[in-house]
């Protein structure tokens, strides 16, 4: 557990003068995930580090490409598209390796009443925090992602068309140490450099396919677990480009070719870990928590699953999930458990994507589970083969499926607020809009000659 505790800023003057900062970077996330910042200058971090700083709260009200919503009422053309107040979490301070002489920091975003802002991705995951803690729980997470990594820029995945692009490696050699020495320049930069930024990685390997590596980010407490996997594919992103290299965090980006996984490792804790039971079982807690989560995952799918390409990665044999199911160590399952010893004990979120945006994957699945643990019910029978099981367990098997069940849920509105649900659930039912009218590919093969 790492998180930097939070200085003064007297304190920080003195680090910003040994480590030569000239300037800050300040990020957000927005709904889809995507860190949205700016740099400023010395004196204006100071000033607003004291209070707070406008950031103008467009980056809740358009989409992934900057397109604005036509169906959300927190902020949009009739509000003007204001300055929201934004404050510096002093204690998420880093130093960008990469980039010398620049600090960074993430921020929190608020409604001008002072209250949270309910559309920040952050301030929601907060929300769910502050009621585990209010229960006498601490949260501990950590994400794993796969993610495949291209020989190309920005500009050539444009002049190609996003087509007929060429992995960093050929063929399918999961776990391969000669892939990874082969690229040990980008490797080592990429473990070394993420380190030197507060997200230090426990494992690091191929995975099946072409150019497709994993990464484990160590364990940490809530936000500081959230914080790390969101900045993680920022950072990966940046290191890349600096190889001349591109990644997705697509959750499907090959039809032919394995999906993407951004696993969710999570626990309880008050001074010990309440997952854990003497010989090694699963504990009462850790089994009503597995059953808040296998009760619960089809309400919040959309926030676990959030773009129309995570329904791509959820399809029977894919190593992805499409039931609500549980199991001990069984990797067919949306829930795998894991008794494991006193500090390894967890359950293993496997249904979201690399596409998740953190914030909102751990507040569903903690939400889901704390519900659970409210309820004090046992979880149904195991699963063996989680592709054969059926009824209502069903997971929704679209983003329009999944944002009715969000938007109509009880349980949705009770954990996240009406403010949120009717925001998410418009910026869903956007994107699904945005997909519905769009001439893909495979309609132009199998139509365009032949109908």
């Amino acid at each position: 557990m790492d998180r930097l505790t939070e200085m003064t800023l007297d304190e920080l003057r003195i680090r910003f003068e040994d480590h030569q900062i000239r300037r800050v970077k300040l990020g957000v996330t927005d709904i889809d995930g995507v860190l949205r910042g700016k740099y400023i200058s010395l004196d204006k971090f100071f000033s607003a580090a004291k209070s707070e700083l406008g950031f103008c709260d467009v980056i809740f009200g358009w989409d992934i490409g900057d397109v604005l919503y036509d169906n959300v009422q927190l902020t949009g053309w009739h509000t003007g598209y204001p300055d929201a107040p934004a404050k510096i979490d002093l204690s998420t301070f880093r130093l960008i390796p990469w980039e010398p002489g620049t600090a960074f920091f993430l921020m929190d975003m608020y409604l001008k009443t002072g209250e949270p802002h309910p559309a920040s991705p952050r301030q929601v995951l907060r929300k769910v925090l502050a009621e585990a803690a209010r229960r006498g729980h601490k949260v501990c997470f950590a994400a794993e992602y796969e993610f495949w990594l291209f020989d190309e820029t920005a500009a050539s995945l444009r002049e190609k068309g996003f087509r007929n692009l060429k992995p960093v490696s050929p063929g399918m050699f999961g776990y391969s140490v000669l892939r990874a020495s082969q690229n040990q320049q980008l490797v080592i930069d990429l473990m070394e450099l993420l380190a030197g930024f507060n997200i230090p990685l426990e494992g690091f390997h191929t995975e099946t396919g072409p150019g497709v590596y994993e990464a484990a980010i160590a364990v940490d407490t809530g936000l500081a677990a959230a914080d790390k996997a969101v900045l993680f594919k920022t950072a990966v992103k940046e290191i890349c480009a600096r190889h001349g290299v591109t990644p997705t965090f697509m959750a499907k980006w090959n039809a032919e070719l394995p999906g993407s996984s951004g696993h969710i490792h999570q626990s309880l804790w008050t001074d010990r870990n309440l997952f854990h039971e003497a010989g090694g079982g699963m504990s009462e807690v850790m089994r009503q928590y597995i059953n808040g989560m296998v009760e619960n995952l089809p309400d919040v799918m959309a926030m676990i699953c959030p773009t129309i390409n995570s329904y791509k990665r959820t399809v029977p044999g894919a190593w992805a999930p499409v039931n609500a199911t549980w199991a001990v160590d069984n990797r067919t399952t949306a829930v795998r458990a894991i008794p494991g010893g006193a500090k390894s004990a967890r359950v293993e979120l496997r249904l979201s994507g690399a596409d998740m945006n953190p914030y909102l994957a751990m507040a569903a699945s903690l939400a889901a589970g704390l519900e659970g643990v409210e309820l004090g019910a046992e979880p149904p029978d195991a699963t063996v083969n989680g592709y054969e099981a059926g009824g209502p367990g069903r997971l929704p098997g679209s983003l329009a499926e999944a944002s009715r069940l969000f938007r109509t849920s009880e349980f949705t509105r009770k954990w996240f607020g009406d403010a949120f649900v009717d925001h998410f659930a418009a910026t869903r039912e956007w994107e699904v809009r945005q997909f519905e009218k769009a001439v893909t590919d495979w309609e132009l093969g199998r139509y365009l000659e032949s109908i």
